[in-house]
């Protein structure tokens, strides 16, 4: 049994189907999903493009978005903001961070592609993890795409993101992902008015935020969750 506190990884992953068609992995031995098995679209569509993305987009329409994914997993929140850029014309340089890439026999099975409309692109989800790790790749004019092949902790960042999308293994998995010196480091990243999104509604990670200055707010989650968490960094 692998304790929590100490994932480095797991070669036995599992596709499953969650409730809304769309696939998610399972990792046995952490007893842990990437995704709500109320439905992965689903969840990925509410926390982070709905509450994340065009919350951020009300007041930002017409100008580039920089994004930063802590935990790029299967590629379900990149393809869908891609998605939104394409719909919507908006700018977006999206860089995603994985310390444990999935595994490309894993990726070619997932059936993100044929569930979501994407009749507007020729890009598809897999050509998201055709992608090479470390290097920029623009895939179409306003979409660049950086993936890093590295562990969060030990990336420089750059200061000036617009959003935050912190999808990480639960603070019971991967503890040291939910640390304060770990959020401290986000908050000094973002640009002032930006916002970290998180399916997380702890108290403990509420209190963490508060404590590296953002404003915090709970907000209704998606199915099966009752809520989950937007931090502001305010000025």
């Amino acid at each position: 049994m692998i304790e929590k506190s100490e994932y480095n990884g797991s070669s036995n992953v599992q596709i499953i189907f969650t409730e809304d068609g769309s696939n998610s992995l399972y990792i046995p031995e952490l007893d842990e999903h990437y995704h709500s098995f109320h439905g992965a679209v689903q969840e990925s569509n509410h926390v982070f493009i709905n509450a994340g993305l065009n919350h951020l987009l009300k007041d930002r329409l017409g100008k580039s978005i920089k994004i930063l994914e802590v935990g790029f997993g299967t590629g379900l929140n990149c393809y869908l903001t891609y998605l939104e850029s394409v719909k919507k014309q908006i700018k977006i340089e999206y860089q995603g961070i994985e310390a444990f890439p999935v595994n490309s026999a894993i990726i070619d099975n997932l059936n993100y592609q044929n569930i979501i409309p994407s009749h507007i692109t020729e890009i598809s989800f897999k050509d998201l993890h055709r992608c090479s790790w470390d290097t920029v790749n623009q895939l179409d004019k306003n979409f660049n795409l950086l993936k890093k092949h590295h562990k969060i902790q030990e990336v420089i960042l750059d200061s000036d993101y617009d959003l935050i999308y912190f999808d990480a293994f639960g603070p019971k998995v991967q503890a040291e992902m939910w640390t304060e010196t770990l959020f401290s480091k986000l908050y000094q990243s973002l640009k002032n008015q930006s916002i970290l999104v998180t399916y997380c509604a702890k108290g403990e990670i509420k209190r963490i935020l508060n404590r590296v200055g953002f404003s915090v707010e709970s907000i209704p989650g998606p199915p099966g969750k009752r809520e989950m968490t937007r931090a502001v960094k305010k000025s």
